[in-house]
């Protein structure tokens, strides 16, 4: 692959492992990729403030919120928030039921009293449930949840939110989400299925594919040069519309079914040696 590439990549278990660091080898790769004339963006889940707190190499921009948000170089190209009145119906919603959440924006993350309470324990939950220790597990949850910004209810009410993330504290919860807010997407996340252990509410029409197609258009570029890398089932929708993706070793099987080439495990230079595969360095 000779040819000037833009390359997307998942942050979580992709670029970066569970416990939120980032391989040397994904760096240097990065970085020489770049060096080559490839562009390479992140496409996440993750809010921009979200990102911010992450040790990440040089990149030349980001999709955040699931396609939320689009950002090429420093330019906003597109953002898709929830409008207040949505984002004050989802915050007393979760309150009525106890459940903890928190708000996605560009600006920060802001949590309600319950997220406090619940957050540490359900964060060790997703990372044990992707491989980390114990320990790992704990410092994980930690830094997860000293990341929030608590707020009151009162100052909950926003209008710069990208999308809201909520602990379930049954499947019941997500089901009930989707009768609530029928105009809203609602996934869920952190296990599969009725493992699930949160909810998430964002704006419809808001996909890794649409943002992808969005920026595409702003740099005037062909789909066919595109390669998209992910370990998740969301990421899917990335390698539909990319021509070649890629999955990490540590992605689920429906994942690897999807793409096109399995490469070795995120803390195993997944990305450098998929990188080196496709002759992008």
């Amino acid at each position: 692959m000779s040819e000037k590439k833009i390359v997307f990549l998942d942050v979580d278990g992709t670029l970066i492992d569970y416990e939120a660091k980032m391989p040397e080898s994904a760096g240097r790769a990065v970085d020489q990729a770049r060096a080559n004339g490839h562009l390479v963006y992140i496409c996440t889940g993750c809010s921009k403030a979200e990102i911010e707190q992450r040790e990440l190499c040089e990149l030349d921009g980001m999709i955040g919120g699931n396609g939320a948000y689009v950002e090429d170089h420093g330019e906003v190209v597109m953002h898709q928030g929830l409008p207040v009145e949505d984002v004050r119906h989802i915050v007393d919603w979760c309150n009525q039921r106890h459940l903890g959440f928190y708000l996605e924006a560009n600006s920060g993350m802001y949590c309600n009293d319950y997220m406090i309470e619940q957050g540490p324990a359900t964060m060790v939950k997703y990372a044990q449930g992707k491989g980390a220790s114990a320990d790992q597990a704990q410092a994980s949850a930690s830094s997860f949840v000293n990341s929030f910004i608590h707020l009151p209810t009162e100052q909950l009410y926003r209008d710069d939110i990208n999308k809201i993330s909520f602990i379930l504290s049954s499947y019941q919860d997500h089901l009930d989400s989707r009768t609530e807010f029928p105009h809203l997407i609602a996934n869920t996340w952190g296990g599969k299925d009725e493992q699930a252990l949160f909810g998430d509410l964002s704006p419809m029409g808001i996909t890794k594919k649409n943002a992808i197609d969005v920026l595409l258009k702003h740099l005037n570029a062909d789909v066919k040069d595109t390669i998209a890398f992910g370990d998740a089932k969301i990421d899917i929708s990335m390698f539909e519309i990319c021509g070649y993706s890629v999955a990490m070793g540590n992605a689920g099987q429906e994942t690897k079914e999807a793409a096109d080439y399995v490469t070795t495990d995120v803390n195993e230079d997944g990305i450098w040696n998929a990188f080196r595969h496709l002759g992008l360095i």
